[in-house]
């Protein structure tokens, strides 16, 4: 069903092609190519340690002559060395401050199309899927650290516009590139095309999605990989490992829904790189013989003895998962972004939106006969929602020799509580300490509940997830990005950030259990205890606190030296968290949750960082402006001819 695609790399003249996985696009690697081949000696060329076997994929740094890489099964934690140890050149490895510093690589160009498309991942079929390059997940977009990256994606669907957002990017200075349409840009429209522009400064595996909506639930999502140096030593890789919850039917219809219930939808399966199992068994009784059978799991290859690098990403709607496999243990070398000093359990916790490498050694328990062993996505407990039963056994690890059988194996022992990875354990490499600051700095903010807001957008008696300032409703026609000499109150759920110092640091406490004798947050809601991946853009943020009981200003607990650090982490049921990110990066940046009901109901707002600061290029903002105008014409014009139009178009946040 994902089939397989051929991907060109243009190096020094000479072209080489290779079959290689369904994650893979049609890419190109645009360098300052040499006249002179024997140059090549000068500067580093080199598969990178942690691409997988075949892959062909290579890192290449043209401006840095002088320099060899230097990683290998060793020493993983070194990426380039200058070759001459008395050149004053500096190393790039595990411990370099990579938001102050990193190695010019390439310009890798890569092209996606967004089209409609009918699939079976668990068996049954979903005629509403919308996913790139006819694939899902869609196809794995790869550089090295350093290297500038453009994406062009072209939009095929009839009545959607859509926006893709590089999820973790740090957009320094580029911040018209996020994707978020009403926030960085207009929706691009359908027939329309938009080249994103960016640079790889971190190094790591995330993901792509569209944030235009509700798509990236109906399948436009996939993995995005830089290479980069690893905090401990392995000697093979496996591609991205996305897991997802997963409906039948369109999030678009589930939302209708929601709005005429009030209430959550629950989802059907699980997934593990686009395959799951579910037969109904009223399907299997009527129509046993046409019925679609499900496709085999995901499945990984391991040799005894070697340890091999795994890439996990949550990219669900509405699950965090525990991810585990039996008979084996887990080492966790990153959290999202971030490197970290190892760590290991028998499972890890993964919320939506966040991102684990960990390293798993092929020493099995001696119990399975088979050779075969269970991958599991647990969802956790009270961070889901499904309606039916579904199997969390979700993938198959295979040694040789090889058996078709289904394993036998047991679950491996651990909690399946809803939370993030114990925050004890998550150890960045590169350290921050974060200052003291003072009040002016804090920022305190209720996750609530309320009905407030009137229709026609939403039911009169439909109760939104608000943060702030109110429920956010954005206009997909008047991006922010193109309004800011505006009076900044017209603007829902929006936070001025606005500092002396491009280094100054601000600290948001998020709440979702009630803040007393607090007058900045807002009133007429109810606090409920749920859990919230909250997710922000624009920067990697220092988790300061993170606590399952309601704040105490005289009994918080701050971690100010070397605390967890990630772009996304769970706000607690009745709990808070405080994080803090330093105003370096001038901006229009979402902070929301990840859970896409939450999303669209209004669960986010906008951080307009030092806003005088904001500079978008002449001709990226003539882009900007391009964009819109399609946009606004296809809306004003093409949308009446060729969509329906008995519901409102837009009956969300717009995020």
């Amino acid at each position: 069903m994902l089939g397989f695609e051929r991907i060109w790399t243009y190096l020094l003249y000479v072209f080489s092609v290779g079959t290689v996985s369904p994650f893979d696009a049609h890419g190109t690697v645009q360098s300052p190519l040499l006249q002179d081949s024997s140059q090549l000696k000068d500067y580093p060329i080199f598969l990178p340690p942690n691409a997988p076997e075949g892959s062909g994929f290579l890192c290449q740094y043209p401006g840095l002559t002088g320099y060899e890489s230097c990683g290998n099964p060793k020493d993983q934690g070194c990426w380039l060395r200058p070759k001459d140890p008395k050149s004053g050149l500096k190393e790039y490895n595990i411990h370099t401050d990579y938001e102050n510093d990193y190695p010019k690589g390439v310009l890798r160009k890569y092209t996606l199309d967004v089209t409609r498309k009918t699939l079976f991942p668990d068996g049954c079929k979903n005629d509403q899927c919308k996913v790139f390059n006819d694939v899902y997940p869609g196809p794995w977009i790869r550089a090295c650290w350093g290297d500038d990256i453009e994406v062009t994606v072209t939009n095929h669907l009839d009545c959607n516009g859509t926006t893709i957002h590089w999820h973790g990017i740090r957009q320094l200075n580029t911040v018209e590139n996020d994707g978020v349409n009403a926030v960085t840009q207009c929706p691009v429209a359908p027939g329309d095309s938009l080249t994103y522009k960016f640079k790889a400064m971190q190094y790591g595996t995330s993901w792509y999605h569209s944030h235009y909506s509700l798509q990236y639930a109906d399948g436009m999502a996939g993995p995005l990989t830089i290479h980069g140096p690893s905090s401990a030593n392995y000697d093979l890789s496996k591609e991205p490992i996305l897991m997802t919850d997963w409906n039948q039917r369109s999030a678009f219809e589930d939302w209708s829904w929601t709005l005429e219930h009030n209430t959550r939808p629950n989802m059907t399966s699980i997934l593990l790189n686009g395959k799951g199992s579910y037969i109904p068994l009223t399907m299997l009784l009527l129509n046993p013989a046409n019925n679609p059978q499900p496709p085999e799991p995901h499945t990984l290859f391991f040799k005894k003895g070697l340890r091999y690098l795994l890439r996990l990403i949550n990219t669900s709607v509405d699950t965090t998962f525990v991810f585990s496999i039996d008979g084996h243990k887990l080492t966790v070398i990153q959290s999202d972004f971030v490197p970290i000093k190892p760590y290991t359990n028998t499972s890890v916790l993964i919320g939506i939106g966040q991102r684990y490498h960990v390293i798993v050694e092929a020493s099995p328990s001696p119990e399975e006969r088979s050779g075969n062993y269970w991958i599991r996505t647990i969802p956790a407990d009270g961070c889901s929602s499904f309606k039916a039963k579904y199997t969390t056994q979700t993938g198959i690890v295979r040694y040789e020799p090889l058996s078709k059988v289904n394993p036998t194996s047991k679950q491996n022992q651990f909690d399946t509580k809803c939370s993030d990875e114990t925050y004890s354990s998550l150890k960045p490499v590169v350290p921050w300490t974060v200052p003291n600051i003072t009040l002016s700095q804090n920022h305190e903010f209720g996750v609530e509940l309320t009905t407030t807001f009137p229709p026609p957008y939403y039911p009169s008696n439909f109760s939104r997830w608000e943060l702030h300032k109110g429920p956010m409703w954005l206009d997909f026609s008047r991006p922010t990005i193109l309004n800011l000499a505006e009076d900044p109150s017209k603007w829902t759920a929006e936070l001025s950030v606005n500092t002396t110092s491009r280094d100054q640091w601000v600290e948001l406490l998020i709440s979702a259990a009630e803040i007393p004798d607090d007058p900045d947050l807002p009133v007429g809601g109810q606090f409920l205890p749920v859990s919230h991946p909250i997710h922000l853009h624009g920067h990697d943020f220092a988790l300061l606190a993170q606590s399952e009981i309601p704040y105490n200003p005289s009994t918080a607990v701050i971690k100010r030296d070397n605390p967890p650090r990630r772009d996304v982490a769970l706000l607690p049921s009745g709990g808070y968290i405080i994080i803090a990110f330093k105003t370096d990066n001038p901006g229009v940046w979402l902070i929301h949750c990840h859970i896409a009901w939450h999303a669209s109901s209004g669960l986010a707002m906008q951080v307009l960082e030092n806003v005088r600061d904001i500079a978008v290029p002449p001709q990226a903002l003539q882009t900007l402006h391009q964009t819109c105008k399609k946009w606004n014409n296809w809306f004003n014009d093409g949308r009446l001819k060729n969509c329906a139009t008995w519901h409102p178009f837009q009956d969300d946040s717009g995020v």
